[in-house]
């Protein structure tokens, strides 16, 4: 185990191991901040091109799986468009973590049971905010009749 300092700062040349998800983040964020469809190549270069090109194609291939970024053939290689923003990405992760699970009440309401007051509210508010939004839908009918 390596010591760190009297801040708590690993020594230096200490490579830092990237959270779960963290590289996705700063490859979908990199997609993002393109603009317009952008290759794998041009990806490498925006994060710093200190990562492997097989590296940039592993995530924006599990990210393309998640359906956080959309990929059209140009040539003999893709160019990648983000479909998700950062908070999309995380509600996928999470999405697919609550699917993994057998008892998704017993998931959701640990879940739930464990939010701060305050992260509890936003969810109450946003739940009812969805409830309207499909009443009203229901009341206009199906192509907007009412």
């Amino acid at each position: 185990m390596k010591k760190r300092d009297a801040e708590g700062a690993e020594p230096a040349g200490t490579v830092r191991r990237r959270g779960q998800g963290e590289l996705e983040t700063q490859v979908l964020a990199a997609v993002r901040a393109a603009g317009n469809p952008v290759t794998a190549g041009r990806v490498r270069e925006r994060l710093g091109g200190t990562l492997a090109y097989t590296t940039v194609i592993t995530i924006l291939t599990r990210l393309h799986a998640k359906g956080a970024v959309a990929r059209e053939r140009a040539g003999r290689s893709f160019e990648w468009t983000a479909v998700a923003d950062e908070a999309g990405l995380a509600a996928l992760r999470m999405r697919r973590l609550l699917d993994g699970e057998g008892d998704r009440q017993a998931v959701l309401t640990r879940f739930v049971t464990t939010l701060p007051a305050s992260d509890e509210q936003l969810l109450r508010d946003l739940l009812a905010r969805a409830e309207a939004a499909e009443d009203g839908a229901e009341a206009d009918g199906p192509a907007g009749e009412g």
